[in-house]
């Protein structure tokens, strides 16, 4: 398994099977590492089982313990203790005490993430126990110490600034060599509370380009890789290399709308966008998927998703009356044009998913058949987020994950009640921030989720455009695979290496 890229064009020579001739399992992604802080790159830590939370979740988005045990909330809703399991060490050593975990946890609170977007007003150390008050009922509070942002580490992991300075979890492996953007390697900790790993050692890649990645899991330079593009998962279908495997997770490709722009603050506009978009044909043959989006929420996420809730249509036609209804008339070039302006929008993408750039490109010919100019920007995606503060961004293609915290409504809390970078942009309605919050205390039911799904289709603050499914590659000789559908974990401590 061990080559080095200089000699990976030779080692594709061939194509038969690699032999697994090491005990290091190689996992490659297109995500770098930014440093050893969680709120930036927390989520490899967990992936890789390095870092733990509190509570976790199972392959159907229920929470489960972590390193709590258990929790539960006083009568008046105000006050939650998390029990803690006895014995827990950090890597380097030291117990696992309620004091270290209210320092972890009132350290992530101080720094852009969901948690400081609750109304948490302390984190206290209790007898085996973290005990956290509320300024007012929060029933989704389990749900956000799930997230990434808020995994546990020594108090030795932190700078006096409280920044990451290095990795001291609590996982199944730790960290012997980080080396920022590209790598790390970790081994199985001895002292692991739960079940010991059955492979010694792990190493992790950040590769972004997606060809290479697919040329590595087709010879065998990587066994896990992650991020592959349809072109690369149907050329591995046919290999002998590597084992493909798919499943649908709670991701959604979608278009975020400049809602103040002002071909696009009206929403018959976005809801003709909205019906240029011909679904079924992006999933099935850009994408490879079963299916398009009908609705923001994919079915992964259980009650969020309204079955019954009209699905979203493609019909040019419909969209071209409704931008005549709204003054549109076409020019010469068949471009529309109104108050002397032209219908001329910026699709702004990213190339770190591979799929994003081709669904761009085909949304521009879609977006063309009904008058509509659009040009692509493929960057960055931090071009997007900064665009989104400043005004600057028309359109942004993305992948919105619902899985990042357990519970959905931690992400439309996030981009809707108002907004946030990754949600709504020049758009607010009332109506959904008194939901969200309702759902948000525990007082909201399926109903006040669905009346949420109701008014984002009908509003199109963002356009769905498909569900996502993570696709992965696995080495023939790597027994046990399973994709988790949350995203959080790779689950490398169950995996076994074929002698």
């Amino acid at each position: 398994m061990k080559h080095t890229l200089a000699v990976l064009a030779a080692a594709l020579v061939t194509s038969a099977a690699p032999v697994l001739a090491d005990d290091t399992l190689d996992v490659v992604a297109q995500f770098e590492i930014q440093s050893a802080e969680p709120s930036t790159s927390g989520y490899i830590f967990t992936r890789m089982g390095v870092a733990e939370t509190l509570t976790n979740a199972d392959p159907a988005g229920k929470l489960v313990p972590g390193l709590a045990t258990d929790w539960a909330a006083s009568e008046d809703g105000l006050t939650w203790t998390f029990t803690l399991r006895d014995g827990g060490l950090f890597h380097d050593g030291t117990a696992v005490t309620p004091d270290a975990v209210a320092n972890a946890l009132t350290i992530a609170r101080g720094k852009p993430g969901p948690l400081a977007k609750t109304p948490v007003t302390a984190i206290e150390a209790g007898e085996g126990a973290i005990v956290i008050i509320l300024s007012e009922p929060f029933a989704a509070l389990p749900a956000y110490l799930a997230h990434y942002s808020a995994q546990i580490l020594a108090p030795a992991a932190y700078g006096a600034d409280g920044a990451g300075v290095q990795v001291i979890g609590t996982g199944p492996y730790r960290i012997t060599d980080l080396a920022p953007p590209l790598s790390l390697k970790a081994e199985a900790f001895a002292d692991y509370w739960g079940n010991a790993p059955h492979v010694p050692n792990v190493s992790y890649a950040a590769v972004s380009r997606v060809e290479t990645r697919a040329l590595m899991a087709e010879s065998g330079e990587a066994d896990f890789v992650f991020g592959l593009d349809p072109a690369s998962v149907a050329r591995l279908d046919m290999s002998d290399a590597a084992t493909v495997h798919s499943v649908a997770i709670p991701r959604t490709l979608l278009m975020k709308v400049n809602a103040s722009h002002p071909a696009l603050s009206e929403p018959e506009a976005r809801q003709a966008l909205s019906l240029s978009i011909d679904r079924e044909g992006i999933a099935k043959a850009v994408l490879r998927y079963p299916e398009g989006a009908t609705q923001l929420f994919p079915p992964s996420v259980g009650d969020w998703h309204d079955a019954n809730l009209a699905p979203l249509a493609y019909d040019p036609e419909a969209a071209r009356a409704l931008l005549a209804d709204l003054g549109w008339t076409a020019g010469s070039d068949g471009i529309l044009t109104r108050d002397g302006e032209r219908f001329a929008l910026t699709l702004t993408t990213y190339p770190d998913r591979p799929e994003l750039p081709l669904v761009a490109s085909v949304l521009e010919q879609q977006f063309r058949a009904i008058g509509v100019e659009l040009t692509i920007n493929t960057t960055n995606s931090s071009e997007i987020s900064s665009g989104h503060q400043d005004g600057s961004l028309d359109l942004g293609l993305i992948a919105r994950n619902f899985g990042l915290i357990p519970n959905p409504v931690g992400t439309v809390l996030s981009d809707y009640a108002p907004t946030g970078d990754w949600g709504a942009m020049g758009w607010q309605n009332d109506e959904i921030i008194a939901l969200a919050h309702s759902v948000g205390r525990g007082d909201g039911g399926i109903e006040t989720q669905k009346r949420i799904a109701e008014i984002l289709q009908t509003e199109l603050p963002i356009i769905p455009i498909a569900w996502y499914r993570q696709t992965l590659a696995v080495a023939k000789g790597v027994e046990g695979a399973v994709i988790d559908p949350w995203e959080r974990t790779f689950g490398l401590q169950d995996l076994k290496l074929a002698q």
